[in-house]
């Protein structure tokens, strides 16, 4: 059985132009001709076309393709191994781009404009994003939340690094307030209580100081929140909650 070119440009999903070409450099000449003499293609010519049509999509150019196809000392088995192997090197290509993607995907939507080299200098392990979905579903449709993605979209990671010296350096001052034994109620308590509130303010959104009690209260409500603070010292979730309370108590009064 033998094919027109029409019906092979149907089959493999290229124009009759492209067939023309590949014929006129040699790279795919139809076995038959009709009558007529008009290009008739075999099942041998099909074969042929669809390892062009692979290596075409693998970036080859068509003079490389050429050579591989009318190698003498390759067999069929051997194209097929060598596609094996390019098909499997795709795929792993592919699949570290679709991470790539992803990773930039999830920068966007929250905000942090990094190259995945500059996320890992900046947070190091650390998964900025980790609870992004949840944050939007509670806070998504308020002004403040609408803030915090219009400021982290203009940051640099010059600007991450500062945000995140600052954080670091304010939790080691806690931690050691907190071995000094200063009570929540105490002025260094309430002073760094005080920083904590600005430095939201600064970074991420207005944080006036019902809104700070409001966080405070989840801080201790929350596990995970619990657990982040209580990672800086045991109990300062706690702490810093009554501290924050007790510096908004002062700041109304």
């Amino acid at each position: 059985m033998s094919y027109s070119v029409g019906q092979v440009a149907g089959f493999a999903g290229v124009t009759v132009r492209t067939l023309h070409h590949y014929d006129d450099i040699g790279l795919l000449a139809p076995s038959e001709r009709s009558r007529a003499g008009h290009r008739r293609y075999s099942d041998a010519d099909l074969d042929r076309l669809q390892r062009v049509l692979f290596y075409r999509e693998l970036g080859f150019p068509l003079h490389e393709v050429a050579a591989l196809l009318d190698d003498p000392d390759t067999d069929p088995r051997a194209h097929l191994r060598r596609q094996h192997e390019l098909l499997t090197a795709r795929i792993e290509k592919l699949r570290e781009m679709a991470a790539a993607v992803e990773q930039a995907m999830e920068a966007r939507r929250m905000g942090i404009n990094l190259t995945p080299e500059e996320r890992f200098e900046v947070f190091g392990d650390k998964d900025p994003e980790q609870y992004a979905d949840e944050a939007q579903a509670r806070w998504g449709g308020t002004e403040a939340y609408a803030e915090s993605q219009r400021r982290a979209a203009r940051y640099t990671k010059e600007d991450w690094q500062r945000l995140m010296a600052e954080a670091t350096d304010w939790s080691e001052r806690y931690a050691a307030l907190m071995a000094a034994g200063e009570p929540p109620s105490g002025e260094a308590a309430m002073a760094l209580a005080e920083e904590h509130r600005q430095h939201i303010g600064t970074w991420y959104y207005d944080c006036p100081y019902e809104m700070h009690r409001c966080l405070a209260e989840m801080y201790v409500a929350d596990e995970r929140f619990k657990a982040f603070y209580d990672a800086m010292r045991p109990g300062l979730a706690e702490h810093l909650k009554d501290a924050i309370m007790a510096n908004a108590d002062r700041r109304a009064g």
